[in-house]
């Protein structure tokens, strides 16, 4: 199993000009902790994360300074990058933007995942070149399928066409739910995301059942904040 038969095709990004205050937002609206920023090309350029809004003057958790010791310690530069990331207005103020941690589509998922542990990072944009065409979220169901899928081939090309035709299915829907990840393997379906109504998730199994081809149909789908505080 690899990056691209798992991650999410519709990503949620900003620009390096976007304010903090629209991004915050925007997070919160969508129910995720981190944003790929991109270039008008979509081009990866950096990522801004909830970690990214820690130190924040606006709410008062700028780090204390000891002025006269910061002088004596030839600090000034870190000194003045910890102002503009406490008291930056634009996305592009914050970012992480060196060393970026990426995967290409086809990384395999275990090699995905270790990726994610050895780098203590939540999510990883899936890149073409530099183009952004995806992202994976750490998540325990992501630890789960990656266990599982040691002993599995990788679905075929049929099981590919499946999955892009149930998730424009799903999709094109104002139920569909968030940070939706479609894998299919010998015609079965396995739905993970987020919903914010029960009636929700039997809408997507149908839609999934709908579709030709489709053998059955397991959803993981979570309800709110059981499953947004893994991403």
């Amino acid at each position: 199993m690899r990056a691209h038969q798992i991650m999410t095709r519709k990503v949620i990004t900003v620009s390096a000009d976007t304010s903090i205050l629209d991004a915050a937002n925007l997070m919160l609206q969508q129910h995720i902790s981190g944003l790929p920023v991109v270039d008008k090309r979509s081009g990866l350029i950096g990522v801004v994360s909830e970690g990214d809004f820690v130190r924040r003057s606006e709410i008062g958790t700028q780090r204390p300074r000891i002025r006269w010791l910061e002088f004596l310690m030839g600090v000034s530069g870190k000194v003045a990058q910890d102002f503009v990331r406490e008291h930056g207005r634009k996305v592009s103020e914050i970012m992480t933007q060196d060393d970026l941690c990426t995967a290409t589509e086809d990384m395999p998922l275990a090699e995905l995942v270790r990726l994610m542990e050895r780098r203590s990072v939540k999510r990883l944009p899936v890149v073409r070149g530099r183009t952004v065409i995806g992202i994976v979220t750490r998540t325990d169901l992501l630890r789960a399928v990656a266990s599982l899928a040691k002993d599995v081939p990788d679905p075929t090309a049929d099981d590919d066409h499946i999955r892009d035709r149930v998730i424009a299915s799903i999709d094109k829907n104002d139920w569909r739910p968030a940070q939706l990840s479609v894998t299919v393997h010998d015609g079965i379906v396995y739905l993970t995301g987020v919903i914010t109504d029960a009636r929700f998730r039997q809408a997507a199994i149908v839609a999934a059942e709908n579709v030709p081809g489709v053998k059955v149909v397991h959803d993981h789908l979570y309800l709110g904040s059981a499953f947004i505080d893994n991403v």
